[in-house]
């Protein structure tokens, strides 16, 4: 009987000690799990993969995830991630509804470029050079990018988000069209004077049916938030500015005048109906070979001189460079996706892991080479396209021309948490001053009046 009780009492102690032992164990997993989400959540395993969640604009999101994620997965097994691509006109307010639940469901945001204030100011993205440097691959190179597409995100002095496609305002030429008119191929150095002494003679009958078949300009004219735009870059081109260093509206300023006097006047030159033409009109009027020079984002080069599914016009017809040069310098304006951070993300390691190889000299080549994306990188626009992107060569001339002009002029839209009601109420003024319902003047002191009431 002894024997028996001894033998039950070594079972008791053996069967307390396994499971303290447990009890241990399950704390060391409970303990590694809340550490793995303090140091931002970790990579992920085979057992346990990461599941990533990012918002981006439906014109390149649905091809990233068909060929970005896919290589990145090569290197990051163990992050899954899903690309939600959303129309851009819903993207602003899509983003800002995530920004401020209290339970959000991206872990990335991709934000154009005058919209960072706007999130920020809710508190929602994460500092990326302070709370992600533990996990920054040493040779990232912050020091790579131009300082123009890098700034997209910058705001208090703090680097909320990286470049994931980058874009220009660009000059757009025909060259046949030049030639025809007996005029010299335009370059980086042609002035607005030069520029408007030129239109008239590339208003012409190509064909010489005595019916005028070709004009000087296709571009916005018609209200449209990005209008503007080229008001802006005529304006940044002569020496002013949107704000000034107190940050209260400084454009309607005798420059400010002139340079929309100008955009009104380029529709002088520009294709009947032309007053009601914006993106897709003037986009269509290049393509087919009915205007001479467009003022259009640098995105469009492949479908406008290289597809022939979508253009008429060949590589060797097409000239690409900044915008005509002002009493400063030339023009352009600067339009950069860029990914954020939900700083209520508990994979803030794996979304950074994500946008750090997308955004790396490695991750940039494999887009420029594969998308077709624009770099926003010095070293990657040092470099020649592969074989199969030789088309790229020019417009990588022009996009560090435009990136060297946009830093000088800080030629970018207003950087501020009302941003688009000061884009709304510039988009306002140029409609206005273009249709002919006001002077530049008068429209230019209306806008003025109303951005200086969002910006208080």
């Amino acid at each position: 009987m002894e024997q028996l009780k001894t033998a039950m009492g070594l079972l008791s102690r053996r069967k307390t000690m396994l499971l303290g032992a447990a009890a241990l164990a399950m704390q060391g997993l409970a303990g590694s799990h809340v550490a793995a989400q303090e140091s931002g959540g970790g990579l992920g395993t085979a057992d346990s993969p990461v599941q990533l969640r990012i918002i981006a604009d439906a014109a390149y999101g649905n091809a990233w995830q068909q060929v970005m994620v896919p290589k990145f997965n090569e290197k990051y097994p163990h992050i899954k991630v899903t690309i939600d691509p959303v129309p851009y006109t819903e993207l602003l307010a899509k983003a800002m509804l995530d920004a401020t639940a209290s339970t959000p469901t991206y872990d990335i945001l991709v934000l154009d470029d005058p919209w960072t204030p706007q999130v920020a100011q809710t508190g929602a993205l994460v500092d990326l050079r302070k709370e992600t440097a533990q996990w920054t691959n040493e040779g990232y190179d912050w020091d790579d990018f131009n300082a123009a597409p890098l700034a997209a995100t910058q705001w208090k002095g703090v680097q909320y988000g990286v470049p994931m496609r980058s874009n220009m305002l660009l000059m757009f030429v025909n060259k046949t069209l030049y030639k025809k008119a007996g005029l010299p191929v335009p370059t980086p150095d042609l002035t607005w004077k030069e520029y408007l002494e030129q239109a008239p003679k590339l208003v012409q009958d190509t064909n010489g049916d005595g019916v005028v078949d070709a004009w000087a300009i296709g571009t916005y004219f018609k209200r449209d938030p990005l209008t503007p735009t080229i008001w802006q870059s005529i304006l940044n081109s002569e020496g002013g500015r949107l704000l000034d260093n107190a940050g209260k509206p400084a454009f309607n300023d005798e420059i400010g005048v002139k340079a929309l006097e100008t955009h009104v006047e380029l529709l002088k030159y520009a294709p009947p109906g032309a007053i009601s033409h914006g993106y897709s009109e003037a986009l269509a009027a290049f393509r087919q070979g009915q205007v001479a020079t467009s003022f259009m984002w640098g995105s469009v080069y492949r479908n406008s001189a290289v597809d022939p599914k979508t253009t008429t016009l060949t590589p060797e017809q097409v000239g690409l460079q900044v915008l005509p040069v002002g009493a400063k310098m030339g023009g352009s304006n600067r339009g950069i996706a860029s990914g954020t951070i939900h700083a209520k993300s508990k994979k803030k390691e794996a979304a950074w892991a994500f946008l750090q190889w997308f955004s790396s000299k490695e991750g940039e080549l494999y887009h420029v080479n594969n998308l077709g994306g624009f770099p926003a990188r010095k070293s990657t626009l040092a470099t020649k396209p592969n074989a199969d992107n030789e088309w790229m060569t020019p417009v990588f001339a022009a996009l560090q021309q435009g990136f060297d002009v946009i830093e000088a002029g800080e030629m970018w839209r207003v950087r501020h948490p009302k941003s688009d009601a000061v884009q709304q109420a510039l988009a306002d003024a140029v409609a206005s001053a273009i249709s002919g319902q006001a002077s530049a003047k008068a429209a230019l002191d209306d806008a003025a009046r109303r951005a200086e009431r969002a910006l208080r």
